[in-house]
């Protein structure tokens, strides 16, 4: 057994414990034993005493037979009180001087348990006086001088035997009740352990879910909620599963098509040059949701992939970048003329130089400042999109801020997962996924701040780290 398992420890916390509690029982134990022994010496002593209290008083007895008296009550001397008379009783001459004075008559329990420990650990043989009452009132007061050392090898060997009863009692409770955690406690944890281990090896399969079963409140609800959990990420396995399925499929499709819609953008772009004026009127708005499609495809196709490359960083001014991608959408917006008028403003200082992918932080300010466009479109309301940014000792810091009509609800509690965060009607909701993935690779954050009926506002945060003097301002 070691003592790294919990029935180890639980054992040897038992021994320590159990052991302990010895303890406490074993001092009141030689305590009582000390005092016992001492009433003992005293009737011993009253006993002999009769021998003298028996003959007449001008006789007295011989000396060889007073020391046997004395000898086998174990003392030196007996003094009995009677009728208010202090009387000598038993004598002999005392090896040294008397050290210490014993009332038996009024004995504290813990008085008691000091004294007897203190005669423990004295190894000397001295002296000492017991005072206490006759047996069967036989005189008012007994007192007898004896030495300490018979007193402290019968306190130890009493000691001793209380010991070797102890350290039977300790092992076998010990052993009981490393068996009882073992019945009780330490065989169901096995059980959850081994059913976790199972579900490890297959969590795709649920006949390995847990069943509760176990008797111990406590346990039981330890394996309801492992029967919960494991049954919910297996719903979840098998889904992501049938999601992976559906990727690959629709990475392949995307791939097909759009290879299909490059060509017809193609064709598209000549109907401009149509003499009909129907036709080229319809010619801007076709190459329009073909680009949009083509778009599409590309995005569906990058995110199908294991991951995003690692970003490539670099220095670069951002406020060029901004500039760049605001251009672009704005001549996307006044390319619908039925949409509403949107503006767009950056408030970056020109001097401001961030260390960051210039690709990846591209795609994600367009998916941002797209997302925010057409949302003001679909309102049919004018609005403005504007781009902060800021830095601080450890960050640099983005805002995209616009004047939407803000998020709906299912896009705020979904807003960064595939396929379930759109913020139109229509969209995949890849966009945000992709851009909060590229940010997360530069350590960074893509936040939602606020979306209500005044806008919507994203964060984003860099870390700013250590910049490479190296690098060149693009």
């Amino acid at each position: 057994m070691s003592i790294d398992t919990l029935s180890g420890r639980f054992a040897v916390l038992t021994l320590l414990f159990v052991a302990l509690a010895e303890l406490f029982i074993l001092i009141p134990s030689v305590s009582n034993f000390r005092v016992e022994y001492l009433q003992t010496q005293l009737e011993k002593a009253q006993i002999a005493s009769l021998a003298l209290l028996a003959t007449d008083e001008d006789e007295h007895i011989a000396a060889d037979l007073e020391s046997e008296l004395l000898d086998n009550a174990g003392v030196y001397n007996v003094v009995l009180r009677r009728d208010d008379v202090r009387q000598l009783v038993l004598s002999s001459p005392l090896p040294g001087p008397i050290v210490a004075t014993f009332d038996l008559r009024d004995n504290s329990v813990w008085r008691s348990a000091s004294d007897a420990l203190s005669q423990l650990l004295d190894r000397q043989d001295k002296v000492i006086r017991v005072i206490g009452a006759p047996v069967n009132h036989a005189g008012q007061l007994i007192e007898v001088t004896l030495p300490t050392t018979p007193l402290r090898h019968a306190m130890m060997d009493f000691g001793l035997q209380v010991l070797i009863v102890s350290a039977v009692l300790v092992a076998l409770t010990a052993a009981l009740l490393n068996l009882a955690a073992q019945r009780l406690i330490l065989k169901p944890i096995r059980r959850v352990v081994s059913h976790m281990a199972s579900y490890a090896a297959a969590p795709e399969d649920a006949r390995s879910i847990i069943t509760p079963g176990a008797r111990i409140t406590e346990l039981r609800e330890a394996e309801t909620a492992l029967a919960s959990m494991q049954t919910t990420l297996t719903q979840s396995l098998k889904q992501k599963e049938r999601l992976a399925g559906l990727g690959q499929a629709v990475a392949k499709i995307a791939h097909d098509l759009r290879n299909i819609l490059t060509t017809t953008q193609i064709f598209a772009d000549r109907l401009e040059d149509s003499d009909d004026p129907a036709v080229r009127r319809a010619a801007p708005k076709l190459v329009n949701s073909i680009s949009r499609a083509v778009n599409l495809c590309e995005t569906t196709m990058a995110f199908g992939k294991a991951e995003e490359p690692p970003p490539t960083l670099s220095r670069f001014a951002l406020r060029s970048l901004a500039d760049e991608i605001t251009e672009a959408e704005s001549l996307l917006a006044q390319a619908s003329e039925s949409a509403p008028l949107v503006e767009f403003a950056t408030d970056i200082s020109p001097n401001l130089v961030i260390r960051a992918d210039r690709d990846q932080l591209h795609r994600v300010l367009s998916n941002l400042i797209r997302n925010a466009r057409q949302a003001i479109e679909a309102s049919g309301k004018p609005g403005s999109i504007e781009i902060a940014a800021s830095e601080t000792d450890q960050d640099w810091l983005i805002q995209i801020t616009d004047t939407g009509p803000g998020l709906p609800q299912k896009a705020r509690d979904y807003l960064f997962k595939p396929f379930t965060g759109g913020t139109r009607k229509g969209g995949t909701g890849l966009g945000l996924a992709i851009a909060a993935d590229l940010i997360r690779g530069h350590g960074g954050r893509l936040e939602l701040l606020r979306s209500d009926d005044s806008g919507t506002a994203f964060s984003i945060s860099l870390p700013r780290g250590a910049v490479m003097e190296n690098l060149a301002i693009e």
